[in-house]
Parts: structure tokens; sequence; C-alpha cells
């Protein structure tokens, strides 16, 4: 019989919550596409911050994730596109610029047009 295990993606986007028991093994992105859940995502390869939440409680695989510092993991934060549920999980969407800013700061545009072009004569 196969494992799952109880997840369930508080959505700020959309204002949802939803749970769905996910196979072990499985993508969560995956697993809730399959139920017709759309959720956050881009490039689906673990690289990008579209699909980040925040796990409030359980555990998850994202080894195959590249795009979180290993500081954000320790935080708490995940990509759901290469999250694997190791046990019951509950966690929140977080906005993409707000989990990119955590980790990178502030956008080279954003930072350019405050205080000036510096390339500019």
């Amino acid at each position: 019989m196969e494992r799952v295990h109880k997840v369930t993606i508080h959505n700020r986007q959309s204002g949802r919550s939803i749970t769905f028991d996910v196979p072990e093994g499985e993508y969560i992105l995956r697993s809730f596409e399959s139920h017709g859940e759309q959720l956050p995502f881009s490039c689906r390869n673990g690289c990008c911050t579209t699909c980040a939440v925040r796990v409030i409680s359980g555990e998850i695989d994202q080894s195959a994730g590249i795009g979180l510092s290993r500081e954000m993991r320790d935080k708490g934060y995940a990509l759901l596109c290469v999250a694997k549920a190791l046990g019951p999980l509950e966690a929140e969407t977080q906005d993409e610029d707000e989990v990119y800013q955590m980790q990178f700061g502030k956008p080279y545009e954003e930072v350019k047009s405050k205080a000036g072009n510096p390339f500019d004569i």
C-alpha cells in the first residue's frame, strides 16, 4: 500500500487553504495540480522562487532544489516544485519578490532608481 501524507497549503495569493493526501515521493506542486489546484510556480526546476513556501509544521525533502540558500532553507522556506513531504506538512505560499529580497536584497533596477545610475557621466 502506498504511503501518503496530509499536506495543507495556505495559498496567500488566493486566500484559500487546501489539503490533500500526497503520495510519498511525489512532488507537492505536481500532486496538487493533479487535483486541479493551481499554486504559484514558474520554472519547475527548483531554481526560481515563484513557488516558495514557508513551512509552518512538518518536514520536507527538497534536495533537488538549488533556488534557495541553505540559510533560507534553515529558516523554513521551501520550493514546492521540488519538495516532497516526509510526513504531515503545513505551509504557506510566499510572494516571489519577498523571498527574492530576503535572499538577495533589492533588485538592481530598484537600487539603481533610488541612487541614480552610477554609470551616468
